[in-house]
C-alpha cells in the first residue's frame, strides 16, 4: 500500500549570505510582509533561529512564536543537569534581591551591567554577579577556574524569552509544531538537492541567484 503526502506549498523563500541562520530571521518575515502585507500568525523554527534578537523581533511583531534556542534539547535531559551542576544556569536567582547564589549558598551580588552589540547593531544588556569570598571554598576548584571570587554574566531579557519558548514548545501544540517542521521543511531541500541534482549555482550576484533558486 502506497501513502501520498500532501504536497508541501512554499509560499515564500529568501536568499542570505551567512554562515548561519541566526541574521535571517526578520529580514525573511519582512519579505513575507510586503509580498502577502501582513505578518504570519505563528512560525516554527529550530535552533538556529534562537537569538535574542529574533525573540524581541516576533515579540514587537505579534507574532506567536515557536522558535527553539541552542540549549533546548539538552534541557530536556536530566543528564544535563548532572553533567553540570555548577552552571550558572542551575545558580538560584532571588529577583527581590537581584542576586544569585553559590553552590555553598553565598550570595552573588550585582556589580554592574555592560551592553554588547551584535554584527546586525542590535543591543544586548549583560549584568555581572560576583561571589564575595572563594577562599577556602571546598568546591571552588569545581565550581570555576577563576583565580578571584567568582563572576558570571547573566542576559535576563534572553532567559526570559527562553523561559517562554520552551513553555511553548512543550505544549502538545509545540510538540506538534517541531514535529511538523522536520515534515514540511527538511524534504523541501532533500528534493532539490538530490532528486533536481541541484548542487550548485550557475549564476551569479545575488539577483541571479534569487531567481535561479525560484
Amino acid at each position: 500500500m502506497f501513502r501520498y503526502l500532501p504536497a508541501t506549498n512554499i509560499v515564500n523563500y529568501s536568499i542570505h549570505p551567512n554562515p548561519t541562520n541566526t541574521t535571517t530571521l526578520p529580514k525573511h518575515i519582512e519579505q513575507h510582509r510586503k509580498a502577502y502585507d501582513q505578518y504570519p500568525a505563528t512560525i516554527t523554527a529550530d535552533a538556529g533561529y534562537g537569538s535574542e534578537e529574533n525573540f524581541t523581533y516576533t515579540e514587537a511583531c505579534d507574532i506567536e512564536g515557536y522558535v527553539m534556542y541552542s540549549s533546548f534539547d539538552k534541557q530536556q535531559s536530566a543528564d544535563h543537569y548532572k553533567k553540570n551542576p555548577f552552571g550558572a544556569e542551575q545558580l538560584l536567582y532571588n529577583e527581590l534581591k537581584d542576586c544569585y547564589y553559590c553552590p555553598m549558598g553565598q550570595a552573588m551580588n550585582c556589580i554592574g551591567s555592560c551592553q554588547k552589540q551584535t554584527n546586525t547593531g542590535f543591543k544586548q544588556t549583560i549584568k555581572k554577579y560576583q561571589a564575595q569570598n572563594c577562599n577556602g571554598c571546598p568546591l571552588r576548584g569545581v565550581c570555576h577556574k577563576s583565580k578571584s571570587n567568582r563572576i558570571i554574566e547573566v542576559n535576563h531579557n534572553l532567559n526570559r524569552q527562553k523561559d517562554i519558548a520552551k513553555e511553548k514548545l512543550n505544549t502538545p501544540e509545540g510538540i506538534a509544531k517541531r514535529k511538523q517542521r522536520c515534515c514540511d521543511v527538511e524534504p523541501v531541500f532533500g528534493n532539490i538537492k538530490s532528486n533536481h541534482k541541484f548542487n550548485r549555482f550557475m549564476l551569479r550576484g545575488k539577483i541571479k541567484v534569487n531567481i535561479e533558486l525560484g
